[in-house]
């Protein structure tokens, strides 16, 4: 499937006819809100229950957790008439031997050849969480304080989960039918990686997702507080390893210290060297592939609802890179390559005192991909670099570069596709505004492999807002994004209904 380069992102959304106005809502969508609205604290207490349940994928020890976080999903996906199909998925290495990986669920409601098919993934396993690593109250019971519901999963990935649940219980509670079949993959591995997902979505290619006309997950956030985005874009990844040694053991400071090349000293300074002093990356070529920006795509960015000031108070620093400058900030966090310095392996950093020279010191760096980079050329570009750089530091230590894994390309889908149509109304019925059309800086392993097996459009259909810290401390979920966000969905469903044609 073809990506669109950022010269085709331009001011063609300008005129596209979206209705705004909430009284001219189709008469269905009336009612179906107004049971959204007077069921409130059912979807509560719904989530409640999954968020009481721990499913923690990291853990091994919580693997029955997960197990029955798939079990309770299955249960109600067949009380609202879905065929539940529960897949073994493999098994996994860990220290204490080979365990089962948590099944995954495919899911099929309807199945009217006339009717286009929807794909919907989802995660139901969720980050570690506990009291002492900083919670105002207990992670893994959902607690409300102030119009949000507080508790690990709210936001990721269980609350998105059962709002696609809830909107279809919406249209059945009418007996109005849903205009498309609906088919679910849910699983269990997301925050680990997702492991064994890929080979069982190759598995189904010919199968049970031979018929998926469009796909939609809902598994990222708003990119600020108040106002609503579909995502279209995300960035890739390559994880490096920069490893340099300067011999057999660790040497006393006191004793050799200014008799030898010590190997931290090189790696710093070889670190020191891929990044200028206003964060840019120094390494050649590493642009070249990078889609020349144009004049409408600028424009596009300058309509986004975005403060830079909340977002740095957000983030919590003293100043942005490019203070008040929105357009740039954006434009650097999803249509540029980035690079991040994370940690240095072997050098000593518990507290106190220590007069050690290191033998190997491991720097961990990363870049983020964006459209047209590839993995290996990136990889080619930094090797060729830091070679370059090790010869002119002329040092007798010994250097070497590696990758983490093979590195996760860019994600860009078609933001003209019918189906964002589609939910750009849907968003607008709820909200009485178009949405954002924005990207994002990180990356989604599993929206990769699902375009690819389908080879159809996915769109990202963020519920939460950004400040829900889904991997942190406090994970939330606002309680106006949840049923907001479970109208959009039901709305969306109906909007579909209305794509004509292949896709």
């Amino acid at each position: 499937m073809s990506k669109p380069t950022e010269s085709v992102i331009n001011s063609s959304l300008a005129g596209e006819k979206i209705v705004v106005d909430p009284a001219k809502r189709p008469s269905a969508l009336k009612k179906i809100f107004s049971h959204i609205d007077q069921n409130v604290e059912h979807y509560i207490d719904t989530l409640r229950e999954a968020v009481g349940i721990q499913s923690v994928s990291a853990w091994t020890e919580a693997r029955s957790e997960v197990l029955r976080m798939v079990q309770w999903t299955g249960e109600k996906l067949k009380k609202l008439g879905c065929t539940v199909e529960v897949r073994k998925n493999g098994e996994q290495d860990t220290p204490e031997g080979k365990i089962p990986l948590p099944p995954i669920i495919f899911a099929t409601l309807g199945n009217n050849p006339t009717k286009k098919t929807l794909l919907i993934y989802g995660h139901l396993d969720v980050q570690p969480a506990k009291v002492s690593d900083g919670w105002d109250s207990e992670p893994f019971v959902l607690t409300e304080r102030n119009g949000m519901l507080y508790g690990r999963g709210s936001t990721d990935d269980k609350g998105p989960v059962l709002g696609w649940l809830h909107a279809i219980e919406a249209y059945q509670h009418f007996n109005i039918e849903i205009p498309v079949n609906i088919k679910f993959v849910l699983e269990g591995m997301e925050e680990v990686g997702s492991e064994g997902l890929d080979d069982l979505l190759r598995a189904q290619k010919d199968k049970f997702l031979s018929d998926v006309d469009m796909v939609c997950i809902s598994d990222n956030y708003w990119l600020g507080k108040d106002k609503p985005c579909l995502t279209y874009g995300l960035r890739g990844l390559v994880y490096f390893f920069l490893e340099v040694e300067m011999g057999t053991k660790d040497l006393h400071s006191g004793v050799f210290g200014g008799s030898v090349r010590e190997a931290m000293t090189d790696l710093i300074w070889l670190l020191d060297q891929l990044l200028d002093d206003k964060g840019a990356i120094q390494i050649p070529g590493i642009l070249d592939d990078v889609c020349p920006l144009t004049e409408d795509e600028t424009e596009m960015y300058k309509t986004i609802d975005f403060d830079c000031k909340a977002y740095q108070d957000d983030v919590g620093i003293k100043e942005l890179r490019f203070p008040d400058d929105k357009v740039q900030t954006l434009m650097n966090r999803w249509r540029y390559p980035c690079l991040s310095i994370h940690g240095i392996q072997g050098a000593f950093s518990d507290p106190g005192a220590k007069t050690v020279i290191p033998r190997k010191v491991i720097g961990k760096f990363s870049i983020r991909l964006v459209p047209n980079q590839t993995p290996k050329e990136v990889h080619r570009l930094v090797e060729q670099y830091l070679k370059e750089k090790w010869q002119e530091r002329n040092s007798p230590n010994r250097m070497l570069l590696y990758l983490a894994e093979e590195g996760i390309p860019s994600w860009t889908a078609n933001p003209f596709h019918p189906t964002y149509r589609a939910c750009r109304q849907a968003v607008a019925y709820v909200y009485g505004k178009k949405p954002d059309m924005i990207r994002e800086g990180g990356s989604m392993t599993s929206v990769l492999y699902i375009q690819e097996v389908t080879g159809k459009n996915v769109l990202l259909l963020p519920m939460g807002a950004s400040d829900d810290g889904a991997h942190s401390q406090n994970e939330k979920i606002n309680v106006t994004n949840y049923i907001e966000g479970t109208k959009v969905m039901a709305a969306y469903l109906h909007e579909l209904g209305k794509v004509k044609g292949n896709l």
